[in-house]
């Protein structure tokens, strides 16, 4: 696991050293063990290290026989030892053991299609000197980040845009367009960044600069129109033949390795895998919270001592303030999704004993396990309804109180009061009954009466739910809830979860790789009828249904399999009326909003007074707001970006 940065200019000169030095500083965290730098006329490239495979320094950034390409790079190769030997017998020759270098020589036989050979999470970058070319690339479901800077005469490129703004080149002017879709997602949606003229480059994708021009293309997406015709049987053995293959491609590692086990299915899995693959010992890793209303730690516990891990439970009381800072800097643009502060917690008190760690990240996207596809199935029966009918319901429910946000029978009726309500007098799209349901971070809700006039016109001409209907459009299969999955496994996966994962356990210095999101396990996933997901076509509204019948064979106690499915709930209310009450003030007050053109100071001021006084609730307003303020308190920023639209964002 590394950072990389670089830069390369079109015409003749010479990249400063200097700055791939303040780059290489700004990502130590990614890789605290070693840096390297390659230096040439118009090209710097500049890699900081963590070791995982072959421990040798020095040996950084890597080069073919000849000294004409070199990579740097950041992630690992699962299958790196079966293209060694090939390339070996074509008469390669390696200096080195590691994965990396199978790329320089993988490049030679393959070109920039190299990609397409590879298992593995990667972002790289390679240098070919003969044809003056900068090759970058990024894995399939964008487990490792790379963002990147066409400018006039040059292109710049890093794994965080920490180390990007190092540049004095880039800019750091707020893209409006980007900023509603955080407001609207609580992330900023691949390609975009928070800064205008500044992207993300999208998972399995390929861009090539060459001659001042860049190139982008894409190398993969997942089919869904071919299902296989196999029993429920033979579909349980197929899951468990990939995912304990992905596992164990996973164990390769000169380092000690574990895994973070929630007690939930999928990391229980990927523990049992392991255990099953032979690796010991199985390092295992629980995080509790002293005022977490529901706690996972005896679920973890059950499958630790069905296993015999080596487990260690954490209990631990957040310092918000301390830990929402750091995180902000980070991320490097405003991200609202709090959990990342219990994968921050984890993956800290983790690394005291390894370095590297198995995650669950991915079940849920290839296996119908989250459980607003429930909701969806009734809402597409809902949709079929008569409006009349439609709008009964919506009556009906819309007397009901507004249930308290707690889990079981009151949040389903909470979310099908607000489902029904929002619903009841149109045929709605399923991307926006999505939206509308389950975004968490409800346009209409959230920034209804908080956007200042220009905002306002620039959220007329963006509906972030259109961007969920692109991706669906892109689906090849003829199920809509599986056109939805498709979306999710393409947007929700790589620009949240992932995004999640890697910053927060990185800003720790730790690697962690996640087997479910293996493409051949996913390519595998995608053959399976999605009602068989979910338990058939008639009563199929058992969300993992398949997967759980899989792993309750052998693998796994039905307590765990067959409970209810929890996760990190941070308590933002309380966290804002008391330890991050100063900090919400400050940040969000009428006098720090005067400054800036996106949110209408007075409208902010009243939800925070009526949070503060306990009138109302409204932390999930304020959450995504307090983020992009303290973001922009962090982090290098600038005013709106004018008239300017940016470039389109994949889909649009």
């Amino acid at each position: 696991m590394c950072g990389i940065c670089g830069k390369v200019l079109t015409e003749s000169g010479n990249v400063e050293p200097a700055l791939v030095r303040r780059m290489c500083a700004a990502l130590v965290h990614r890789g605290p063990d070693e840096e390297g730098s390659y230096h040439a006329p118009g090209v710097a490239l500049g890699m900081r290290r963590l070791a995982i495979i072959d421990l040798t320094p020095g040996r950084i950034p890597v080069q073919n026989e000849d000294g004409t390409v070199t990579v740097v790079f950041n992630g690992e190769i699962y299958n790196y030892r079966a293209l060694r030997e090939d390339l070996l017998r074509r008469g390669h020759r390696f200096a080195t053991e590691t994965d990396t270098e199978v790329l320089v020589h993988l490049y030679e036989d393959e070109g920039e299609r190299l990609v397409e050979r590879l298992n593995g999470m990667f972002a790289f970058a390679l240098w070919d000197a003969r044809r003056r070319r900068l090759v970058l690339a990024r894995d399939r479901l964008g487990e490792k980040p790379l963002v990147y800077r066409h400018g006039s005469g040059s292109l710049t490129f890093a794994s965080e845009l920490g180390a990007l703004l190092c540049d004095p080149a880039v800019p750091r002017v707020v893209d409006p367009v980007a900023l509603h879709y955080y407001f609207a997602f609580g992330r900023v949606p691949a390609p975009l960044t928070i800064y205008s003229g500044v992207r993300k480059l999208p998972p399995a994708h390929v861009l090539v600069y060459e001659r001042g021009e860049v190139r982008l293309w894409r190398y993969w997406r997942p089919s869904f129109a071919r299902k296989l015709r196999l029993s429920e049987d033979e579909w349980c053995e197929g899951i468990l033949h990939h995912l304990e293959r992905s596992v164990r491609l996973r164990l390769i590692s000169d380092v000690p390795l574990g895994a973070f086990l929630s007690g939930g299915v999928d990391s229980s899995a990927v523990v049992a895998a392991m255990a099953r693959a032979g690796a010991h010992p199985v390092r295992t890793f629980t995080i509790g919270f002293e005022d977490q209303e529901f706690s996972e730690l005896p679920y973890a516990r059950m499958v630790a001592e069905r296993y015999g891990t080596e487990h260690h439970e954490f209990v631990l009381r957040p310092d918000a303030a301390e830990v929402l800072p750091r995180l902000v800097r980070h991320f490097g643009e405003p991200f609202a999704d709090s959990s990342a502060i219990p994968t921050y917690y984890v993956s800290r008190e983790t690394r005291r004993y390894v370095t590297v760690a198995l995650t669950g990240d991915g079940g849920d996207e290839s296996f119908a396990g989250y459980e607003w596809f429930v909701a969806l199935k009734a809402g597409l029966l809902y949709g079929r309804l008569p409006a009349p009918v439609r709008r009964a319901i919506a009556g009906a429910l819309g007397a009901l109180p507004e249930f308290p946000q707690r889990r079981g029978p009151l949040q389903l009726l909470r979310r099908a009061r607000r489902f029904a309500a929002a619903l009841a007098g149109r045929r709605p799209t399923l991307a926006g009954t999505m939206f509308e349901l389950l975004g968490g971070y409800s346009q209409a809700r959230l920034l209804d009466g908080l956007y200042t006039p220009q905002m306002q016109a620039i959220a007329a001409r963006h509906d972030p739910a259109t961007l969920r209907q692109a991706i669906m459009d892109e689906y090849d299969g003829d199920d809509p809830l599986e056109a939805l999955a498709y979306a999710q496994l393409l947007t929700l996966l790589p620009d949240a979860f992932f995004t999640k994962v890697d910053i927060a356990s990185m800003a720790c210095s730790l690697e962690c790789r996640a087997p479910f999101a293996d493409h051949e396990l996913v390519e595998f996933a995608a053959q399976i009828p999605f009602h068989l997901k979910m338990g058939g076509p008639v009563a199929g509204f058992r969300p993992k249904y398949l997967l759980k019948k899989a792993l309750a064979k052998e693998w796994l106690p039905r307590q765990v399999l067959y409970r209810e499915k929890r996760g990190f709930s941070m308590p933002l209310a309380r966290w804002l009326r008391e330890e991050l009450r100063p900090m919400l003030v400050d940040l969000l007050g009428e006098s720090a909003l005067r400054d800036q053109p996106y949110l209408e100071p007075q409208a902010v001021q009243r939800m925070i007074d009526e949070h503060l006084s306990g009138r109302a609730n409204h932390a999930a307003r304020l959450w995504p707001l307090l983020v992009f303020q303290l973001w922009r308190s962090e982090c290098p920023a600038g005013a709106l970006a004018g008239s300017a639209e940016p470039a389109r964002v994949r889909g649009e």
